[in-house]
């Protein structure tokens, strides 16, 4: 620069001095070129490698997952009612209580139907004691008759009063099967295994049958183990979905929202139609929720393992490049980086399946590609932070 200063006074002080005359473009090209011999590097000088972050590419099983948002529903609910008018007795669970198949719930009233019992179980007997006077009646007339003593029409009479006492038992005993049928609705029973509700009724008050929900209604059962939860997928996934059923490394595991805990469980209804509005399709998992992690309307995040992809190349999603002549990656060699095209497949778990372009084993670009050219020396880093060979 010192030298280009120099030039310029010195032909201006010759222009003004009666000198040659010199142009001022002959003066621009003079220091120019001035310029450009002081900024040139020194011989010898090379571009320093540049420094990058690498990550291996690798080839093993890679589960094939997708996510979901469900609904925890139940596998079956059932509004337990009363069957007829009467009076609770004694409630024997408390309020949301587990209960099994079976558990007595609640006991009527059901002293009136216990003497309708008593009473029919009375005319039961009576007309058996009908019946055996008149089958001894039968077996004396038909002696009689046999020794030519009686006459027919009193046999006969005999063998209809003895049809007659017959008939009438057995209308007795179905009286008392029906009366003990109705006697069975005094206790209330749980019909499946669940958690009840709160009881809509305490004891004392009356029940009664085909009333609304603020008096027939005394509780709702809601089973827990096993339950359901309910979730949507889109429609590109069925064939993967119906596969699932069957394949031993299919599983679903879900989170509630708001909890630590998750719950394993497996597809086990898949709808029979797809939505078109939305063109996703409704899926089920069963889970055995044997502590009861998963509740009845709760939301939960749903993690669905479709299958496990055996040999996969996979490379993590920062190291892919895209270009006019489509997909590619910095592959580093010997300290050099070259640019390798390559093929996608899917994304999972924050990498790329690689299709074509790559085998296994080497080792890519996943930071700093940008300031890259194909050939460029580098200087690599892990994404631990730990400095390998350039």
């Amino acid at each position: 620069m010192k030298t280009a200063k120099t030039a310029l006074m010195l032909l201006a002080c010759t222009a003004g001095c009666g000198g040659a005359i010199v142009s001022w473009p002959a003066i621009n090209a003079f220091t120019g070129a001035a310029h450009a011999q002081s900024a040139a590097p020194a011989s010898g000088q090379t571009r320093p490698p540049a420094n990058v972050r690498v990550a291996s590419v690798t080839n093993a099983p890679l589960p094939f997952i997708t996510e979901a948002v469900g609904t925890v529903q139940p596998i079956a609910s059932v509004a337990i009612r009363s069957r007829i008018d009467a009076q609770i007795e004694t409630i024997l669970v408390a309020d949301g209580a587990a209960v099994k198949a079976g558990d007595t719930l609640v006991k009527l009233d059901s002293r009136q139907v216990e003497a309708q019992i008593k009473q029919a179980e009375a005319t039961l007997a009576k007309d058996k004691t009908v019946l055996e006077q008149a089958e001894r009646d039968v077996a004396r007339y038909s002696e009689l008759v046999s020794k030519q003593t009686g006459t027919q029409v009193n046999l006969d009479n005999a063998r209809t009063a003895a049809a007659a006492a017959r008939a009438a038992i057995m209308g007795d005993e179905a009286q008392i099967e029906n009366l003990k049928v109705q006697l069975s609705w005094y206790t209330i029973k749980a019909p499946i295994p669940g958690r009840v509700s709160t009881f809509s009724q305490k004891a004392g008050n009356i029940i009664r049958s085909g009333d609304g929900t603020a008096t027939g209604t005394l509780t709702t059962i809601v089973q827990t183990t096993p339950i359901y939860v309910s979730f949507s997928v889109p429609q590109r996934l069925l064939s993967d979905l119906r596969d699932a059923i069957t394949r031993p490394d299919s599983e679903i595991t879900v989170t509630p929202q708001g909890s630590a805990r998750s719950a394993k469980g497996r597809i086990s209804v898949i709808d029979n139609a797809i939505d078109s509005a939305t063109g996703t399709i409704t899926v089920r998992a069963t889970f055995d929720n044997p502590d009861e992690v998963l509740w009845a309307g709760q939301l939960c995040s749903v993690r669905i393992t479709l299958r496990v992809d055996p040999n996969v190349v996979s490379i993590p999603r920062e190291a892919v490049q895209s270009g006019q002549t489509g997909n590619y990656a910095y592959i580093v060699e010997d300290g050099v980086a070259r640019v390798r095209q390559i093929e996608l497949g899917r994304f999972q778990e924050g990498r790329v399946i690689v299709t074509s372009g790559l085998k296994g084993g080497e080792t890519v670009v996943t930071d700093g590609a940008l300031g890259l050219t194909n050939g460029a020396r580098v200087d690599t880093r892990t994404a631990e932070g730990k400095k390998g060979n350039s």
